[in-house]
């Protein structure tokens, strides 16, 4: 089978009318993970946060001991000599980097030491705002990584005394799993969000390591066989009452691969075990006909999908095509933004920071 074009969806789609809040345009959030001499490489004028990854828990408190974090970090906020509107956000944790979060942030010493130690970091390095990164608050997460329900409880602790310490002078924001386990279970959505200025939701991920059976890792849109998606999170969480302009979109700038025990449906929804994961640098290295792939698009889910017959083998990731839609759906949600991980994973020519920023930019134009 040929891979599947919708020329007619795609011109209708992209030509829907975008509107932005009170003509406002949307944040362009890039976590970024690597040596900060790779920075030169790509667009930062095309970003309007970037998220330094990652800063950790070191005695209960902020650290940033790594002479090269520290380095990437200086790099970082030099940009904003260029470009003003740039802001540099420490984001702290990550997968499998948050294994005090539960314990330190549990007592009222904890979240006041780091709190303050999170105001002498921002301070010291010239940066704009703290992104939290725990995976998760009261749910699993990094396997033996402590959780207890209570993390909900003090997470709205966490945020209330770091906007307190902090004022207004700087952004809070923190990563939100992509998953109805996550929305229902870690988060006191109504007391925190009227603290933080973003909610940076992580609608990837959503078949993962420990899926047994495969599909879309990062659909925009559920399909009848996987109700996780972007357009799932983002629903759920505005009707509990989170308001749009704080609901930033996820999106992978990295696929996923694998295994399934037979051909049908194009390795779609099958038992399936995952193999590894594919930065969207070297993507197409490997998702050619040469090496036995067929690239498909699912018109349901609005994403892209790859699949290898002989061996077995169903990659999901983004394209530029859906990153398109993503943005275009950000916009017309009177979304607050789109974010992604990361920004070293993506191509130095024609990426999907580029796919982003050129239908943020045809959309804004359609706006004066």
């Amino acid at each position: 089978m040929k891979k599947i074009l919708f020329c007619l969806f795609v011109v209708n789609i992209l030509s829907i009318p975008a509107f932005t809040q009170q003509g406002k345009s949307i944040a362009v959030i890039g976590y970024f993970a690597g040596p900060a001499k790779s920075l030169e490489n790509f667009p930062i004028q095309k970003l309007t946060h970037i998220n330094f990854s990652f800063v950790h828990l070191k005695d209960g408190k902020l650290s940033v001991d790594r002479r090269e974090d520290s380095v990437c970090i200086n790099k970082m906020v030099s940009y904003k000599e260029s470009y003003p509107w740039l802001k540099v956000i420490l984001s702290l944790g990550g997968w499998g980097g948050c294994k005090d979060c539960s314990a330190v942030f549990a007592t009222e010493k904890g979240r006041a030491d780091f709190a303050k130690s999170v105001k002498e970091t921002m301070q010291y390095f010239k940066t704009d705002g703290i992104d939290l990164d725990w995976e998760y608050p009261a749910i699993p997460g990094y396997p033996g990584h402590e959780y207890m329900p209570a993390d909900r409880q003090n997470f709205t602790s966490l945020v209330k005394l770091l906007r307190k310490k902090l004022g207004r002078k700087y952004e809070i924001s923190f990563a939100a799993g992509g998953s109805d386990h996550f929305i229902d279970s870690s988060i006191e959505w109504k007391e925190v969000m009227k603290i933080v200025d973003k909610v940076n939701v992580m609608s990837y991920d959503l078949v993962h390591g420990n899926s047994k059976v495969s599909g879309h890792h990062t659909p925009l849109y559920s399909t009848p066989e996987q109700k996780e998606s972007g357009d799932n999170a983002v629903m759920r969480l505005i009707q509990i009452g989170v308001p749009a302009n704080k609901i930033i979109l996820g999106a992978a700038f990295y696929a996923r691969m694998f295994e399934v025990s037979d051909t049908n449906n194009h390795g779609l929804y099958r038992s399936a075990q995952f193999y590894h994961g594919i930065s969207y640098s070297h993507l197409y290295d490997t998702l050619t006909a040469a090496n036995g792939f067929v690239q498909y698009w699912d018109p349901v889910a609005n994403a892209p999908y790859a699949f290898n017959a002989q061996r077995k083998l169903e990659v999901t990731y983004d394209d530029s095509l859906s990153i398109a839609l993503k943005t275009k759906y950000v916009i017309s949600k009177g979304l607050g933004g789109i974010m992604f991980w990361q920004l070293a994973e993506d191509r130095l020519k024609d990426g999907l920071l580029d796919a982003i920023d050129r239908t943020k930019k045809t959309a804004m134009s359609s706006l004066k």
